[in-house]
């Protein structure tokens, strides 16, 4: 069933070039788009980050059969990578050393996706029309047919603004010289924007506190470094993490940092700081918070944005997406990772079941997925596009099939990070002290023989 069939996938990060090796194997023909001139362009952007995984969750089995007939030497299992060792030791020999190669079209920024002859709006006959990918070159429009289209195109180009409410800040705009977001590489290559100033850090999950970590680390070299601690929440403990009993061990052992950090005072914490306005201040920034404590405020050099991120739909206008109101997941996932309803970190498998959209053929993979929620993994990532390779290639039975166990946090909270009645051992309360679960409904979820949080 899946002879001759093309597949388009946007994106060249590690969740697409996976999906394309599965559908390689199963004789397919992947096309994959990449909008930045080389495959894992995103992740070139946070190349210094250390990953909270080891390379046993990194590398995608399908990619390293591709890779093992080119000499490729497979990373030790149990180190924690950067993003930069995770291009140069996977990535780039993914991309240009194998079958890959031939598949992958980079700067070509898709911009539209469609089914040839059909609207919208008209269906009689729409599952058989193939779908039309519209993308920009530098020769101009192109036009691509497929059978079907995953869309791992991530979320990095979409981070989220300061503003509580979704929105920009008032003037967060006109202040982007002095804004970042995500995480800047402040001990490195940005280390002179960041030195011997006042940097307030916006956000209360993984970015922000390795951001303020990075900082305090500054501080300590460069006299003059001040890191601040912008929190929407009122509880600083509910982003430290798992700590020793996070089975990610180079996770929890940041939040235990953290913790000892503020404990110390080398980070300022404002909590209850939803910030509303961004303004000039003697060339500094004046960061105003909406909260009810009347001209509150704080003055810095510099202000890092690390809010999470949400996937772009622009270019899915024509298409007939299912997503989860509040998180812009598809709705299958949506409970799964609602961080309203949990903030567990450790999601069941999934795969094509839940994320093919109403047009069938078409699914989101990768970061993408997860709409607005955090706690991605990259193993998620790989796992979702084996089972949806499976699906396109007819094989249904892959396709509903669970080749992945993952990790647990060590911790849960009901309603989010920075949720006000957030509680620590969520889903029924804490388990039981001999049991080794993050909450009371995992612990009954383990004991029936299932893996992943129960919440």
């Amino acid at each position: 069933m899946s002879a001759g069939k093309t597949v388009a996938i946007i994106g060249a990060g590690p969740v697409g070039l996976a999906a394309a090796a599965h559908l390689l194997e199963r004789g397919m023909m992947p096309v994959v788009l990449e909008s930045g001139p080389e495959a894992g362009h995103a992740v070139r952007q946070w190349e210094h980050v250390q990953l909270f995984s080891p390379w046993d969750y990194n590398v995608d089995r399908a990619a390293a059969r591709l890779l093992a007939p080119t000499g490729w030497n497979s990373p030790d299992p149990q180190v924690y990578p950067t993003g930069g060792e995770l291009l140069a030791q996977y990535l780039v020999p993914l991309a240009t050393r194998t079958p890959l190669k031939d598949v992958i079209r980079t700067s070509s920024r898709v911009t539209a996706v469609s089914r040839v002859g059909f609207d919208k709006a008209r269906t009689r006959g729409r599952e058989a029309a193939p779908f039309e990918i519209r993308y920009q070159n530098g020769k101009g429009p192109e036009i691509l047919r497929a059978d079907a289209v995953i869309d791992a195109s991530g979320t990095w180009a979409s981070p989220n603004p300061a503003g509580a409410n979704g929105l920009p800040a008032i003037g967060e705009r006109e202040a982007q010289a002095k804004i970042a977001y995500g995480m800047p590489d402040v001990v490195g290559k940005d280390r002179g924007r960041y030195a011997g100033k006042i940097v307030a850090v916006l956000g209360a999950g993984h970015s922000a506190i390795g951001t303020l970590t990075e900082l305090a680390t500054l501080a300590r070299q460069v006299p003059g470094t001040r890191p601040i601690w912008l929190l929407r929440g009122n509880d600083p403990a509910k982003a430290f993490g798992g700590g020793a009993n996070d089975k990610l061990a180079a996770r929890g052992e940041l939040g235990t940092h953290f913790a000892s950090l503020v404990a110390s005072g080398e980070v300022q914490v404002e909590a209850e700081f939803s910030v509303s306005a961004i303004s000039p201040s003697d060339g500094r920034l004046r960061i105003a918070t909406s909260s009810a404590c009347c001209g509150r405020s704080v003055v810095a050099d510099e202000l890092v944005i690390a809010t999470g991120f949400r996937p772009d739909l622009s270019f899915l206008g024509e298409i007939r997406l299912r997503l989860d109101p509040a998180i812009e997941a598809p709705v299958a996932l949506a409970p799964l990772i609602d961080p309203n309803e949990h903030s567990c970190g450790t999601v069941r498998p999934h795969g094509a079941r839940e994320l093919q959209q109403d047009d069938p053929g078409f699914y989101l993979a990768g970061m993408k997925s997860y709409g607005r929620a955090p706690t991605f993994l990259m193993i998620t990532g790989y796992e979702q596009v084996r089972s949806i390779a499976a699906d396109i290639a007819g094989d249904k039975e892959a396709a509903e099939r669970v080749e992945l166990e993952l990790p647990e946090t060590g911790v849960c909270t009901r309603g989010g990070v920075e949720g006000g009645t957030a509680a620590s051992g969520c889903c029924g309360g804490p388990a039981p002290a001999d049991i080794d679960a993050c909450c009371s409904d995992d612990a009954i979820t383990k004991a029936a023989g299932r893996s992943g949080c129960g919440c």
